[in-house]
């Protein structure tokens, strides 16, 4: 597992990091295809057809991959088939098949290899891979792909490097340090998953050029102090210009400081200590 540079025979090459897949399995493994289903691109539009989300469009044709985030086959041991690369995500994937013959694909944590036998529900070991309450699991043990409600499935934690660590346990709540630094309490009898997400040097990777960038489904974006008046609030000035006024959005909503969180947000409770700003 690791990132690959390459020789700077081109001026693109020059800056590209990719990962170089090392962990996954050999490339004539393809994906379980009972796990997969059609991925309908939607162009940043929603059923009005009217855009929400700005700068998507085109890319790779792609397939998702049916993710078991909840991990409701209890008591049932799996092993590990292969290790696989997600379009859709950061992180890698594990293909589980269990003794049922059932096969079900898993976020891959760090340190799971093909071969390895994974389980869910209460009594399972403390090891990478495996799905129990949080009232089972020891302090100071980093987790990942928690559930905020029970049989709900896991919500947070769940991209490439990701993991929480389990604080303290006070009556019916957890307290659960998240990668953003907020330390938020989750009920005991929600599932979370051990071990830290796989995947750790995505962080470092570097796309290189705008073709690849395009391949994600990623459109250019221009800056706002380029366009006009019309199109955004720091638009216009004679000349080059840098805005002229407190960075804002498109919509004039600050960019700098504002705390958009509601103030009066029901799951404000829930929250020991919020995060660095």
């Amino acid at each position: 597992m690791g990132n690959k540079s390459f020789k700077p025979t081109t001026s693109t090459l020059r800056w590209t990091v990719i990962s170089d897949f090392a962990e996954l399995s050999p490339r004539n493994k393809k994906p379980e295809k009972s796990l997969m289903e059609p991925l309908r691109r939607s162009g940043g539009r929603n059923s009005y057809g009217r855009m929400t989300s700005r700068r998507r469009g085109g890319g790779h044709k792609q397939n998702y991959r049916i993710i078991d985030f909840k991990r409701d086959k209890l008591g049932v041991p799996g092993k590990v088939v292969s290790i696989e690369y997600d379009p859709n995500r950061t992180a890698r994937i594990a293909l589980v098949e269990y003794v049922d013959k059932e096969k079900r694909y898993i976020l891959a944590p760090l340190g799971l290899t093909v071969g390895a036998t994974v389980s869910n529900g209460p009594g399972s070991e403390i090891q990478p891979g495996n799905a129990l309450p949080l009232s089972e699991i020891p302090l100071g043990t980093q987790v990942h792909n928690i559930e905020l409600e029970r049989n709900r499935g896991g919500q947070m934690v769940r991209s490439a490097g990701g993991y929480a660590i389990l604080m303290a346990k006070e009556g019916e709540h957890a307290n659960l340090k998240l990668p953003s630094g907020e330390i938020r309490k989750v009920r005991i009898e929600c599932f979370a998953t051990i071990g830290q997400i796989g995947n750790i040097d995505h962080e470092n990777e570097s796309l290189g050029k705008a073709g690849r960038h395009r391949w994600l489904g990623r459109r250019p974006a221009s800056r706002a102090v380029a366009k006009n008046p019309v199109d955004h609030p720091m638009g216009g000035g004679e000349g080059k210009s840098s805005g002229g006024r407190h960075p804002t959005s498109r919509k004039g909503q600050l960019a700098k400081g504002f705390k958009t969180r509601r103030k009066k947000k029901p799951t404000s409770k829930y929250v020991v200590t919020q995060r660095p700003r």
